[in-house]
């Protein structure tokens, strides 16, 4: 359960699990060198700032933006089907965030990009297998939702600039139709234009949630504003300690909020035991080192 937004050039997502996996706001440099798994090398690439857990040296990123603002997510998604092998261009689930970033300056070369790969299920390790996921791809022109399927992987245009879990983005895009006649009107007292909006923690209800909440907040006057926006828009599907339980009974919460700022180039974070914002700049471009920012 994780929840992905665009808003007034922030781009950023709540990770909501049940565990922790060592992650860390991870910069990689422009000269760290990439390869992937299917041969594809980069020895000079456009340097990425995200969340993200180290392995065996490699950054596995939750969410990452690259130093032109070209910013992208992955979330669960039960219904991802990957392929078993493929022949030309593809990348596995685990790399296809810094495949993308790494090579894009923007969002039309991701959709050229995306259209030309296959998304399959070659594990990291014995330890780390894949995980099922869709993506949300978003810079200032718009935003697009990535998801492997059955027929192969689909891009649509999102134009709500929001994702979140299962169902697939078409369902989800269906499903938010139905509350296209909710407002920020007072329609018979303060708030009442949005009466019917769904508070529950679904995927299906923070989607439409989110995708009001982002139509309708209005843009910052300032930098510091912008920000503070993003984590209060944030802050309508974060979900606090106890309110949602797994089968075996483990609290499945939000870990932490995260924030990129993509005119500032900088990542803000917050997480669910400190509410204070740190904020980390995406600088030394040049390097060849990975720099991990333990949380």
């Amino acid at each position: 359960m994780c929840t992905a937004i665009w808003h007034d050039g922030c781009f950023g997502r709540t990770l909501d699990l049940d565990r922790r996996y060592g992650e860390a706001v991870t910069v990689t440099p422009r000269r760290f060198p990439l390869t992937f798994s299917d041969g594809t090398a980069l020895r000079e690439h456009h340097a990425l700032i995200g969340m993200a857990t180290v392995a065996e040296g490699y950054p596995l990123y939750y969410e990452a933006m690259n130093e032109h603002g070209l910013c992208m997510a992955g979330l669960r998604f039960r219904s991802a089907v990957y392929r078993s092998a493929a022949d030309g261009a593809h990348a596995a689930s685990y790399e296809l965030i810094p495949r993308v970033l790494a090579s894009c300056v923007n969002l039309e070369e991701a959709r050229a990009l995306l259209a030309r790969l296959t998304v399959t299920d070659r594990a990291f390790s014995e330890h780390l297998p894949p995980a099922p996921l869709h993506w949300l791809v978003a810079d200032r022109s718009g935003a697009l939702a990535v998801e492997p399927l059955a027929e192969g992987v689909r891009v649509w245009d999102d134009p709500a600039r929001v994702l979140t879990n299962d169902p697939h983005f078409e369902r989800q895009a269906a499903h938010l139709a139905r509350f296209s006649h909710l407002s920020p009107a007072a329609a018979g007292g303060l708030g009442s234009g949005a009466q019917g909006l769904p508070g529950d923690w679904t995927s299906s209800s923070r989607f439409v949630r989110a995708a009001f909440a982002a139509r309708h907040t209005l843009p910052a006057e300032t930098d510091t504003a912008r920000v503070a926006t993003f984590f209060r828009l944030l802050g309508t599907v974060t979900i606090p300690h106890g309110c949602v339980l797994t089968d075996s009974g483990c609290c499945h919460a939000t870990v932490y909020s995260c924030c990129y700022d993509t005119v500032g180039r900088t990542y803000h974070y917050t997480t669910a035991t400190d509410a204070r914002v740190v904020s980390i700049p995406l600088t030394d471009l040049n390097g060849d080192t990975l720099t991990a920012h333990v949380m």
